[in-house]
């Protein structure tokens, strides 16, 4: 057994709580700068829509290539393109929010690696722990993303998602630092739980492109149909066919991880317990993830499923992950159950 340090554990959800705070007011910032570029973009487009016609288009996305005079190149230039390459314009709402999810993420990381240390060990041994090392993972893969790609538009759902998080951590499965139950006491929790996490982090980033897609799906669709853009802020979001091409990419790298989390969760637990498969409550919804995912893959890549299907297939499939981590870890009893709650 490890010897606990209780105070520096305590240290660690100070800075646990620190790193929230931060993390909601990146949260603010990113939603404030798709509020403000929006508004920005309605008066460009009051002054540009000479005919109702034209404004139509504009609103729907549809012009290009045509002529547009240099009001409209300004306005495209606003808006999010679709290869999602930053522009040339300067959004300083959206920069300050991407500077407090570094300084949140960075906070972050200190409170968990001095949860570790505190503990004597790696910090993913019950659900507080699995979820504040997730949201981390989430945070800086994001930012990581966004050194290649513009994807400040997600900025507003995924530090939401990482914020609801914490609080679930925080307030729903608060675990005071200890050390691991016997069955976790194995290299192996390295190797399995890490590539869990960060396969879930990648999920959590196509859960909220997927969602975005099915908004500007109907968005589109509600403008095509001569309605009014009740969602204005999806005007900086790239078009629906973007957005499920980079989820699909995400998904595939993410479903390779999880194949890999299955396979090792195998051979753990035939080391554990002597066999590879015992239809585990936990057992039996990993590879129900699987299944998903991989019936998201096959149906898009052979089947021809896309657009709103597509994006519901994979939204259904990190909706059993969270069912996965919540209510079977809470309500169902198994060898899994050592969840810290």
């Amino acid at each position: 057994m490890q010897n606990i340090n209780q105070t520096l554990g305590q240290y660690s959800e100070l800075f646990m709580l620190l790193a929230a705070l931060a993390y909601t007011a990146a949260f603010l910032a990113f939603t404030w700068d798709l509020v403000k570029s929006s508004r920005r973009i309605r008066e460009m487009e009051a002054g540009l829509a000479e005919t109702a016609e034209e404004r139509q288009l504009v609103l729907a996305g549809a012009v290009a290539g045509g002529k547009r005079g240099k009001s409209a190149g300004a306005l495209q230039g606003s808006t999010a393109d679709d290869a999602m390459d930053y522009q040339g314009e300067k959004r300083s709402a959206a920069r300050i929010a991407v500077a407090l999810t570094v300084l949140a993420a960075a906070v972050h990381a200190v409170a968990v690696v001095s949860r570790g240390v505190a503990a004597g060990r790696v910090p993913w041994g019950n659900m507080y722990e699995f979820c504040t090392t997730g949201g981390l993972v989430v945070a800086v893969v994001f930012l990581l993303v966004l050194t290649r790609k513009d994807l400040r538009f997600l900025g507003t759902f995924v530090i939401g998602l990482v914020v609801v998080m914490l609080c679930a951590a925080t307030i729903g499965f608060p675990t005071p630092v200890a050390n691991l139950v016997p069955a976790l006491q194995s290299y192996w929790l390295i190797i399995h739980v890490s590539v869990a996490v960060a396969a879930s982090a990648l999920f959590t980033l196509t859960f909220a492109m997927s969602v975005l897609q099915l908004l500007q799906a109907s968005r589109v669709a509600r403008l095509a149909a001569g309605g009014g853009d009740r969602m204005p802020f999806m005007r900086l979001v790239p078009s629906a066919l973007s957005l499920e091409n980079l989820s699909y990419r995400i998904n595939a790298i993410a479903f390779v991880l999880w194949t890999f989390t299955l396979m090792a969760g195998a051979i753990w637990a035939e080391k554990a317990w002597g066999r590879y498969w015992g239809w585990d409550t936990k057992e039996v919804w990993t590879f129900v993830i699987w299944v998903v995912y991989a019936g998201y893959l096959h149906a898009r890549a052979t089947r021809g499923w896309t657009g709103t299907r597509a994006a519901w297939l994979s939204i259904v499939g990190y909706l059993c992950i969270v069912f996965n981590f919540t209510i079977v870890n809470i309500y169902f009893s198994g060898l899994h159950s050592y969840a810290g709650v």
